[in-house]
């Protein structure tokens, strides 16, 4: 299980801020992981759908073993 920190984009000034985090909890890496997260996280913290446009996920680095 690890943390990815959820972020808040903001096109204009090119900046992202940190809003939160979602917990990835499957055990290996697949296509969809990525997809899924962000769409848990759109889910948690956005309230409009102009503002799910604007969160993103972090791009988690490799798995430790």
């Amino acid at each position: 299980m690890r943390n990815v920190t959820v972020y808040q984009v903001d096109y204009v000034r090119k900046t992202k801020v940190p809003i939160g985090s979602v917990v990835e909890r499957r055990a290996k890496e697949r296509g969809g992981n990525m997809i899924g997260l962000l769409r848990l996280a759109r889910k948690a913290y956005s309230s409009s759908p102009e503002e799910a446009l604007r969160i993103a996920v972090e791009r988690p680095g490799p798995r430790p073993f």
